[in-house]
């Protein structure tokens, strides 16, 4: 019997309702200057996250604000570690600013999906994230080369996505090609449960793979995010089930 679920979004990205969108989840995944934001921005997100319970996450990814962060780029290991510290230590000092525990580290775009495939990278990333002396949940896609590498160093939360179609093999479904991003509420809404209560989730093939996550992600860049995320609220509410 589910009695609660972790919802999260990722914010502090310029979009226009992320004071509505907070208010709607129990975790947030703040862009922290590589694909968008500034010491200014993740001071206003963490502050709105404080205002309303929620915890708070740094979201570093590839230094590409022209691409979004959507771009693989061709790094040096020496310049990846270079901006991951950068970026999770200016979100740090932000944090302790404000008396906030850091509560994850989610890669963003380019980076989460290369470092769910890619060992060298993702041997950087949680490097780069215990260098900071803490040990955050890092959020990553179960059985991915990101996850496995992280296990034995970092708490790992396996998830999912609310508002993204699956390949057959469990990749996300390039954005790129038509219908890479569902956006209709009550499709978002019938994901997440079979996700989250049955473990499954039906790929772009039509075909049902397993799938097992302890967070779930709704994308605050979603045109229909905010319909998305009142409908998995609304719903859940009726189901009796607490976002937290």
């Amino acid at each position: 019997m589910i009695t609660s679920i972790d919802i999260n979004a990722d914010l502090g990205e310029g979009a226009r309702d992320d004071a509505l969108i907070m208010s709607l989840i129990s975790s947030c995944s703040v862009a922290c200057g590589g694909h968008y934001g500034s010491e200014y921005t993740i001071l206003q997100t963490v502050k709105l996250a404080m205002a309303n319970g929620v915890k708070v996450g740094a979201h570093p990814s590839f230094p590409d604000k022209v691409n979004f962060g959507r771009k693989k780029m061709s790094l040096s290991p020496s310049e990846l570690k270079s901006t991951l510290s950068l970026q999770l230590n200016s979100f740090i000092k932000v944090c302790n600013g404000l008396g906030v525990s850091l509560n994850h580290v989610k890669p963003h775009g380019a980076l989460y999906n290369f470092a769910a495939i890619d060992e060298a990278t993702s041997k950087i990333l949680v490097a780069s994230i215990m260098e900071t002396g803490l040990e955050p949940v890092l959020y990553a896609p179960k059985n991915s080369v990101l996850s496995c590498v992280a296990k034995d160093y970092l708490p790992v939360a396996f998830e999912a996505f609310v508002d993204r179609r699956y390949t057959d093999d469990l990749q996300l479904v390039s954005r790129t090609l038509n219908d890479a991003v569902i956006s209709s509420p009550i499709q978002a809404f019938e994901q997440l449960m079979s996700i989250c209560a049955e473990q499954k989730v039906r790929t772009i093939s039509g075909k049902t793979k397993d799938l097992e996550a302890h967070t779930f992600c709704v994308h605050s860049d979603n045109p229909n995010a905010l319909e998305i995320l009142n409908l998995i609220y609304e719903e859940l509410t009726r189901l009796q089930i607490h976002i937290k």
